[in-house]
């Protein structure tokens, strides 16, 4: 897939799915606004009705005290065929029932007329009277109900009671705390948990008590719930799935899309690697293959100078062929979690040595020097020597692939005790150095610093790779320093044996 077309998938994915999470987050949002909207219309419906119920039952405490809260204190009329029905109740319990019959043909006299207008007459004088002791009722009411302790016009179980049920009616069911306070804000009475500083402006509600007293100080009930936030967001829990599912997706997305892109990465440098490699073997094979057919020239045969060369020539190609290969074996390394290692005590300062000793000559052809400060006085480490060896042996071949054209090379090896436990091997040129930027990546499989206009490098981005991945699996650790054009020193920091 192309590198444009993989942009505009991510693209149009990022979009559609920040397009979606915008959604979610507006709706979520909305719906968490009509919440609070609904909740704090039923709360204040719910006050409304409390401070209803308060007035009621204060105005049948002044009917108890005048002797008129029992029910039915006036006559009920019933009119029907038969005639008209009196029930009638006095306000001590008792109850009486009146029929008069209807005469089905009325003749124009005075019993039975002047009986029925006596008792309507009665009937009416006793309702003046009834409505007239409800007048003075009424008026005791408006004058001595507001000079009533608050305390006793409210108390606090009925409040608590009324507002319970009233939440419970409208499916409100969720704790709250109450007080009732005065004009100055002074609280009169409280439940036990109420506490003014905790509740905010937009949890707190208020609904004036007895509002249509005409005179005396105004008291207010106030009620907030501590659970507020909660029950709104439990109301709405089931947005959360949905939303949880949508993040899930977006990471899912853009690792998708990292590795997709970190694949495309590795094919293009195993694409660069293939190259690599082969143009690697074209030249020794190309160079083999001309001396095998040197040797089927019989001037060639008769003369023993070109037959030396010949096979030197043949020696150091297949040489360098076999690097090459073992080279391209080390990669099946990376594929596997753990290499194969045969582990033994070995003295790094005699091996380094022999390292040294073994490339000097390849130094030399290039110009350069090579000394092995091995100041080491404990050196026994625990490794694999063959794989120990590779591990010098890479980065001094770096050194010299990297050299600096401006000034003779020039290579340290060195070690030293760096306490009781570690050793310490330092690999140090004066080459063209690294660049910051490609430090952190010199570790990375097929990773190639750039070097310009220099094309006599050659390689596969293995080695350095190769270096790490050893060095790590023998139990120590690797860092780089290096600034650019003044060289570059590579530490080794490995565990000493413990025999």
């Amino acid at each position: 897939m192309k590198k444009q077309t993989i942009w505009i998938l991510t693209i149009l994915m990022a979009v559609t799915f920040i397009g979606l999470l915008c959604i979610q987050i507006f709706y979520m949002k909305n719906i968490v606004q009509l919440r609070y909207e609904q909740f704090a219309q039923g709360v204040r419906q719910s006050l409304v009705a409390v401070a209803n119920h308060l007035e009621q039952d204060e105005t049948r405490h002044f009917l108890d005290a005048d002797g008129l809260a029992a029910p039915g204190a006036l006559a009920e009329e019933v009119t029907s065929l038969e005639g008209k029905r009196y029930t009638i109740s006095t306000p001590m319990g008792l109850e009486a029932d009146l029929t008069i019959k209807r005469d089905p043909a009325p003749k124009r006299t005075g019993g039975i007329n002047a009986h029925f207008t006596s008792a309507r007459e009665a009937y009416r004088d006793r309702y003046l009277y009834q409505r007239g002791v409800l007048d003075d009722v009424i008026l005791n009411i408006i004058s001595k109900s507001s000079n009533r302790p608050i305390t006793e016009r409210a108390d606090s179980a009925r409040v608590s009671s009324y507002l319970r049920q009233e939440l419970d009616t409208l499916g409100l069911k969720v704790p709250f705390e109450f007080a009732v306070a005065n004009y100055a804000g002074t609280t009169l009475y409280r439940s036990s948990d109420f506490k003014a500083t905790a509740a905010d402006r937009d949890n707190m509600f208020i609904q004036t008590l007895f509002p249509n007293d005409i005179s005396g100080p105004r008291n207010y009930l106030k009620v907030y719930f501590p659970t507020k936030r909660d029950y709104i967001f439990s109301s709405i829990s089931f947005m959360v799935p949905a939303f949880a599912f949508t993040c899930i997706l977006l990471i899912i997305f853009v690792y998708t899309i990292i590795v997709a892109f970190r694949q495309k990465k590795l094919t293009e440098m195993k694409n660069d690697f293939i190259n690599n490699m082969t143009h690697e073997f074209k030249t020794p094979i190309s160079s083999i293959s001309l001396a095998a057919q040197m040797l089927n020239d019989q001037t060639v045969r008769k003369s023993p100078a070109m037959l030396q060369q010949i096979s030197s020539v043949i020696n150091d190609e297949t040489k360098r062929l076999r690097f090459q290969v073992e080279k391209v074996l080390q990669m099946s390394m990376f594929d596997r979690q753990k290499s194969t290692l045969k582990l033994e005590e070995v003295d790094a300062n005699a091996a380094i040595y022999n390292i040294v000793n073994t490339f000097k000559l390849k130094v030399e052809k290039y110009g350069g020097s090579i000394s092995a400060d091995l100041d080491a006085m404990d050196a026994i480490v625990n490794v694999d020597e063959m794989h120990f060896t590779n591990v010098i042996f890479n980065l001094l071949d770096n050194a010299v692939k990297y050299r600096s054209d401006e000034r003779p090379l020039h290579l340290t090896v060195a070690s030293r005790d760096l306490d009781e436990d570690n050793l310490e091997i330092t690999v140090e040129d004066n080459g063209i150095g690294i660049r910051r930027d490609d430090l952190k990546k010199i570790f990375d499989k097929f990773y190639r610093v750039s070097t310009g206009n220099r094309h006599d490098v050659k390689g596969f981005g293995l080695g350095l790779a190769y270096v790490k991945k050893m060095v790590t699996e023998l139990g120590g650790d690797i860092t780089v320093e290096s600034e650019f054009n003044s060289g570059t020193k590579f530490i080794i920091i490995l565990p000493l044996s413990k025999n």
